[in-house]
């Protein structure tokens, strides 16, 4: 190379650098991390679970029933049944039919009566909820209640088929004496498939009746007998929640009053529990699911118990005495009232009651003898207006007479600002409420500029739980929305604010938490699954993040004398955990480009190592799937310098530090 070649060589690195660090100048942000002059506490409930039964989370979902309407309770009660070789469930002269027979004197009144003329020609399906999950190697308890009523049937053959109508696993079960009588037996799955269906056929010809027809997997949370979806458990478990808000959600409301949640028919007697449909099956045009039904099979004890499994305080939430004020707002006088406040009197009994109460009893008869301690109880979920107020005031004033340590969780209406919410807690300031719920369904950018929302919220009055919040990435009520890096990031920014505001916010969690995959309502959601497996949102992991990481005490960590909340798009949060002796600190990084903070630790002695949590996306699009989870926290190792931290914050990217308290 000659030399005129080289200088020409070497002046187009020089540019080509010169270029390349203006394209990726990393800003340096200098912040100052101390204790704050007046203790800031961060309550164990700062970060929880909200569940409402939309999206299958319940049937079909969390509660690992496997059979649709297996007592032939839907309003349309052939739901989820079939007779193939008919066609229909209508009477068929060659083969058999199916009727449904009812006693209304009974909360589970209905039951089919089978008629076999032709056992070689007659089947039942049923399809499951968008089809049955088996998985390989596992087993299944299979169950039903029989009353032989005539002829010779001697058995009833169950098999569980693929999508194509190929026999899976097979069990014959004798039948035998007169009078209705519980028959058990266990399928064994020798492969795995996302959409079986049960088959039912019969050996002999005449007249059964048959309710209950169920299938469970066995292996279930803790192993219970008709429990829970274990994988969907475990990802609750991991979020180290501090609190699980049930059972809704606009289902406590009910489109109308008749359809309100009613704890009391939750409990008891499994199939004693008077079926409901579901407030979400018609509940929006763009997914109509007219066979999305509530059992109960997960009532308010199996709610109570998982709250105890999780190691979170039980938040249940009651209907006011007003319906759903989207739906049809029907209200109940205030001189018909006083059953809806003895529903909670007598919660609360059922919670923490003794065995020599009538609702301490019955927890007890149903296997929990020790009173689940309960704290709080809500009031209403989204009501808005004047009618509601006075509703709350006959709850509150009731409630407190006879148990005064109970925190009231009152509402502001369904959205975070306009006159029904500045109403709302105008009145309930005044009447000293406790905590008030919040609800904020926003873009992206809406979550970003209110990061500081809470920072000058008065600190005398009600504390906050936010109680429902997720980014929507297209529109609220808007099929579209996706869980994507970007809704996910600004959540994380909009949490910073939360946490630095722990004297005022006391509880926050995202809603919806579960969608089936091919049973959804709403987007988005917080975990999504189909009938074999489920995966972790971008937005998921944000929210385990800062729950695994909520720490005991508030810190202050500032830029020139600010919090920092937006500044050049970066947001922080800094608490000391007294527990585990640890300073953890939260950075997000809005920005496009990334940026180097050096932390002072100001009077704080800081050991040497840094845990150092990332997560990040390649772009703000990105979501996670079944097939692949590329948004999932990062963890690596570093050291101080000289007591101080100094750590580059890649872009668009929430960092979690972690370094011991000499």
């Amino acid at each position: 190379m000659t030399t005129k070649n080289k200088i020409f060589s070497i002046a187009i690195s020089l540019s080509a650098a010169f270029f390349s660090a203006q394209n990726n100048t990393v800003r340096t942000f200098n912040l100052d991390l101390k204790e704050s002059p007046v203790p800031v506490k961060i309550q164990p409930t700062m970060y929880g679970i909200f569940f409402e039964d939309i999206n299958f989370a319940a049937d079909g979902g969390l509660y690992a029933e496997l059979i649709k309407n297996r007592s032939f309770e839907f309003d349309e009660p052939f739901t989820g049944w079939k007779q193939p070789n008919t066609k229909t469930l209508s009477p068929n002269l060659d083969s058999g039919f199916l009727t449904i027979y009812s006693d209304p004197a009974k909360t589970n009144k209905n039951y089919a009566r089978i008629t076999v003329l032709n056992n070689k020609n007659y089947i039942l399906e049923n399809e499951g909820f968008r089809g049955i999950g088996l998985h390989q190697g596992e087993q299944y308890d299979f169950s039903f209640d029989l009353e032989n009523v005539s002829g010779n049937i001697a058995a009833v053959n169950a098999s569980l088929v693929d999508e194509n109508g190929k026999e899976i696993s097979s069990v014959s079960t004798l039948i035998k004496g007169k009078g209705w009588q519980k028959y058990t037996a266990v399928f064994k799955a020798p492969k795995t498939v996302e959409k079986a269906k049960l088959r039912i056929t019969f050996t002999g010809n005449g007249i059964v009746n048959m309710d209950m027809i169920s299938l469970f997997p066995q292996d279930t949370w803790k192993g219970r007998k008709g429990g829970l979806r274990k994988d969907l458990v475990q990802k609750l478990y991991d979020l180290q929640p501090g609190f699980l808000r049930f059972p809704g959600g606009c289902i406590v409301e009910g489109r109308t009053l008749a359809e309100r949640y009613q704890w009391k028919k939750t409990i008891g007697n499994v199939a004693d529990r008077e079926y409901l449909i579901n407030k979400w099956s018609t509940g929006f045009p763009h997914r109509l699911t007219p066979d999305y039904g509530q059992s109960f099979g997960l009532g308010f004890f199996e709610y109570f118990q998982l709250s105890e499994d999780l190691g979170a305080e039980p938040v249940p939430i009651l209907s006011c005495g007003i319906a759903c004020q989207f739906n049809t707002a029907e209200l109940v006088k205030m001189e018909n009232l006083d059953p809806y406040v003895q529903d909670a009197l007598d919660l609360i009994e059922f919670a923490n009651g003794d065995s020599g109460t009538k609702w301490g009893r019955i927890r007890t008869e149903m296997g929990h003898p020790t009173p689940f301690n309960l704290k709080f109880i809500g009031v209403g979920n989204e009501q808005w207006g004047a009618d509601y107020i006075e509703h709350y005031k006959v709850f509150e004033k009731a409630i407190h007479a006879k148990y005064p340590d109970i925190k009231i969780i009152s509402g502001s209406g369904p959205s975070p600002d306009g006159e029904f919410f500045e109403y709302g807690w105008k009145e309930l300031k005044q009447l000293n409420a406790q905590i008030v719920d919040e609800h904020y369904y926003n873009s992206p950018e809406w979550f970003m500029k209110n990061a500081g929302r809470y920072d000058h919220y008065d600190r005398s009055g009600p504390k906050v739980f936010a109680g429902e919040y997720a980014a929507q990435s297209v529109g609220v009520v808007k099929p579209d929305n996706k869980n994507n890096w970007l809704t996910a990031l600004s959540e994380a920014a909009f949490m910073t604010g939360l946490e630095r505001n722990a004297d005022v916010v006391y509880m926050t969690s995202y809603a919806p938490l579960f969608a089936h995959a091919d049973g959804w309502q709403w987007t988005p959601d917080l975990i999504w699954f189909n009938n074999l497996k489920s995966y972790a949102t971008p937005n998921y992991y944000v929210q385990k993040l800062f729950s695994n990481n909520k720490g005991t005490d508030v810190l202050k960590i500032e830029s020139n004398g600010k919090a920092v909340s937006g500044q050049e798009k970066l947001y922080a949060t800094a608490v000391k955990d007294a527990k585990n002796k640890e300073i953890i600190i939260k950075i997000v990084n809005a920005d496009t480009q990334a940026k180097t903070v050096n932390i002072k630790p100001g009077t704080l002695k800081m050991g040497e190592k840094i845990t150092k949590i990332l997560l990040s996306a390649p772009q703000l699009s990105t979501e996670n799937s079944f097939d692949a989870e590329p948004i999932k926290p990062k963890e690596e190792n570093s050291e101080t310098k000289n007591g101080e931290i100094s750590t580059e914050i890649p872009a668009n990217s929430l960092v979690v530090l972690k370094v011991k308290v000499i």
